[in-house]
Parts: C-alpha cells; sequence; structure tokens
C-alpha cells in the first residue's frame, strides 16, 4: 500500500547509498530526517519520535530527475492528473520532473507556468515546467522567454514540434544567453517525410507503412547545430534515435559547443522489429530505428555523448491507440518501467548516473545525501528479475510499450519537500 505524506521526523534503516561522488558510497548507515533536513547519518540511529522506514535490501541514492513527461492536466485531465501524476512519479522513484507543454492551453505564460509550480507544492516530486517556445506553439512568435524563466520554467521548446523558422531559433539562442536559458529544439524537419511513428526502412518498406526517415532527423540536427555555433548559448535535442545524429552531436561537443541531449528508453530497449505485428504500442515518437542505431545510442550513453535518458512518458486516451496503425497516435508511458528496463541494460552505478544527471543541464536542485543538506532521497532494491506488467501500471492511461519487457529491481518511492510518497 503507496503513502505519501508529511512527516516531521523519517528514519531510514540500513540503507545503501549509491553515490560515487559521497563519502558513503556503498556503505549501509541509518538516515535521520528532521523536518525535511538530513540531521545525522550513522551505523545505528535510535529515535522514538521518528516514523522509520526499513525495506528489503533498501538502496538510497540523489532523487531521480525526467527530462521530459507529460501528463494532461490541463486540458486533457482524462488522460492524467496532475495529482496522480506526481504519485506515478514519485512511485517510480522520481523526485524532480520537466513537464511538457502538452496541455490545453499550452505553457506560453506566467499563469500556465505558476499553475504547475503551485500544484506540486505539497508533493514529494517536484515539477519544473518547460514553457513554450512560440506563442500557442505555432512557430511564428517567441513567448516572453525572460518572464518565463523568473517564473520557474527551466526550458523552452514546443513540445514534439520542430522549430521550422531558422530566425526565430538565431534570435532565441542569442536573447537566451542573456539569463541562461536553455532552448529545446525537436530533432525532426516535418518538411521532409512523413512523421508517422515508423522508421522508413526494411519493416515499413515491407509491411507497406508510411514511415519517418533517419534523414529527417539529421538535417534538423545539422541545421540547429550550426544555428548554434553561430550564435552560442544552450541547445538541448530531445530523444535523439539515429546513429548519425549522435555522430554529429558528439563532434559538436567536441568543438566546444554547449549542446546537450537525450534518447528515449524505447530507444534503447526496441528496434524497428517489434512493428512486424502491427502494434500500436510500438507507434512512437521518435520511431524505432534499426539494431545498429540502437547499439550506437546504448554506446553513446557509455562514453558521454548521451547526457540523460527520459522515459518520454506521454499518456494516451485508449481511443487514440485501439485505431488501425496508420491513424493510432504516437507515444508511450514509460515512468513506471523506467528504471527496471534501465537496470537489465546497463549497471547499477551507471543506472543512477542516468537517472540524476540530467538536473546539471536543465538548472534542477541536485542535493548530496549529506548531514544538513535538504533530503531529495529515492529509495529502492536493485536485485530481483521480474517482467514489467500492467498491474506495474500507476497510470491513468495504459498506453505502455513496455509490458512484457524483462526488467531487474524495485522502486519504493521517494522523499523530498518534506514529503514522501512511498509503497
Amino acid at each position: 500500500m503507496d503513502f505519501v505524506l508529511q512527516l516531521m521526523k523519517i528514519l531510514l534503516k540500513n540503507a545503501t547509498f549509491i553515490d560515487p561522488k559521497s563519502a558513503f558510497h556503498f556503505s549501509s548507515k541509518d538516515i535521520l530526517i528532521n523536518d525535511g533536513i538530513i540531521s545525522a547519518i550513522e551505523d545505528e540511529i535510535t529515535d522514538d519520535e521518528a516514523k522509520i522506514i526499513s525495506y528489503s535490501n533498501l538502496h538510497v541514492s540523489r532523487g531521480w530527475f525526467d527530462s521530459s513527461v507529460c501528463f494532461g492536466e490541463p486540458g486533457y485531465e482524462e488522460r492524467e492528473t496532475l495529482k496522480n501524476g506526481l504519485k506515478t512519479a514519485g512511485l517510480s522513484g522520481f523526485s524532480q520532473i520537466a513537464i511538457n507543454p502538452n496541455t490545453n492551453p499550452t505553457t506560453d505564460n506566467q499563469t500556465a507556468v505558476g499553475y504547475l509550480k503551485s500544484a506540486a507544492s505539497q508533493s514529494a516530486t517536484q515539477i519544473y515546467p518547460i514553457a513554450s517556445f512560440s506563442k500557442n506553439q505555432e512557430g511564428k512568435q517567441l513567448t516572453e522567454l525572460y518572464d518565463l524563466k523568473q517564473n520557474g520554467a527551466v526550458a523552452f521548446g514546443d513540445f514534439k514540434k520542430p522549430i521550422q523558422n531558422t530566425e526565430l531559433l538565431k534570435i532565441a539562442l542569442l536573447y537566451a544567453q542573456r539569463f541562461s536559458g536553455l532552448i529545446v529544439s525537436h530533432p525532426s524537419d516535418n518538411s521532409f517525410g512523413n512523421n508517422g511513428g515508423v522508421h522508413e526502412g526494411r519493416i515499413s518498406t515491407k509491411n507497406g507503412m508510411s514511415g519517418s526517415p533517419t534523414l529527417s532527423e539529421i538535417l534538423q540536427v545539422q541545421r540547429d547545430i550550426a544555428v548554434l555555433e553561430y550564435t552560442g548559448g544552450h541547445l538541448h535535442i530531445p530523444f535523439i534515435s539515429s546513429s548519425q545524429s549522435l555522430e554529429l552531436i558528439r563532434k559538436a561537443k567536441k568543438q566546444g559547443l554547449n549542446i546537450s541531449c537525450s534518447v528515449a528508453l524505447a530507444n534503447l530497449l526496441f528496434t524497428e522489429e517489434q512493428l512486424n505485428d502491427f502494434d500500436t504500442f510500438y507507434k512512437l515518437d521518435p520511431p524505432l530505428r534499426t539494431e545498429n542505431d540502437q547499439t550506437a545510442l546504448r554506446q553513446g550513453l557509455i562514453d558521454g555523448t548521451i547526457d540523460m535518458v527520459t522515459s518520454n512518458h506521454e499518456p494516451l486516451n485508449p481511443e487514440l491507440k485501439h485505431l488501425e496503425f496508420e491513424y493510432a497516435a504516437t507515444g508511450t508511458i514509460g515512468l513506471e518501467a523506467m528504471f527496471g528496463v534501465l537496470s537489465t541494460l546497463f549497471p547499477i552505478e551507471k543506472v543512477i548516473s542516468i537517472l540524476t544527471k540530467g538536473k546539471n543541464f536543465f538548472n534542477v536542485e541536485n542535493n548530496p545525501i549529506e548531514i544538513g543538506q535538504k533530503a531529495n532521497i529515492t529509495l529502492f532494491n536493485p536485485t530481483g528479475n521480474d517482467t514489467f506488467k500492467e498491474e506495474h501500471i500507476i497510470s491513468t492511461s495504459k498506453n505502455c510499450a513496455f509490458i512484457n519487457s524483462p526488467i531487474q529491481g524495485k522502486v519504493y518511492g521517494v522523499i523530498n519537500n518534506a514529503q514522501t510518497t512511498l509503497k
């Protein structure tokens, strides 16, 4: 049974640290948290006033962060409410999430940013809004970037809509430097090819599917890097999916450009082969590409070219997925599966690094687990093999590509913001 509580005193018993930067790395300690602040870390702590929290093989790390999450509210509450979305994030181990402007109305003004921030004020999971890059996400006129940043926006992007206007991207990158603003550019040139949620290749040709060519992504990334080289600033490219895009970003980083990127969890686990059965749960944006692309993306994470992994969590109404393949919407939920899937692909230290590194690029609070620090902690068990099932889904929407995927470990929840969300 899960619970969401505000507790004055919490005592974590026999918690093993996973944090290479901590003096307690791989050691097991008791942790006392008083009114949201870590007050003691010792081999053995006794406090009769504290709520004792003890789990099998309890491990702790800095709280996890996801750089690309959608819920629905406001406007699409039937997909997901903020309340249940925050609960889902917390029970999946995420104490901090960046929320996309995939709402109605979109997050293109100070009131909308404030609404999202306030919705999480009493939650163990904090919201960091990504505001719209352009007004109404029409790609014609910039939003009030500075004012949005001052009110809590951590980045600016039109969700899964490329910035087609090169001049607008140039102006934004130049202007945002004045206040360290982060510009997010979706890597897909929609004027080239059809963004059909399917890779244009052997499988799409065999099955008669309308595909999205890798070239569409490559052209957009090339353009974005060229503009960044001209203007300076900080550019983030979310969920790259091809080996060629990865190589372009690798070269840009070697040049010293301030560019970061992420990869979607699904593109690390699956390839275009999943589409042979016309299962719309695998119709995604970006599309699942080739095995060579998958291998390159995994290596890009290992060598640090890719900075973070996102669940690309996007709840959808059943009627948007239960259609003929051609007409079905793209998108999958992924918060609940994130840790378990990553743990089957990488060692635990790398998994924790992946789940926390994104904070550095989005200017998100990154508290170490040390005495005197704010408690921002994820609780988990890194061991135990299982299969991801529908019963693991906490989200209101059930459009999940990861059902029946192998997973490893278990998440217990989070402590953050003087709140708990725990199983």
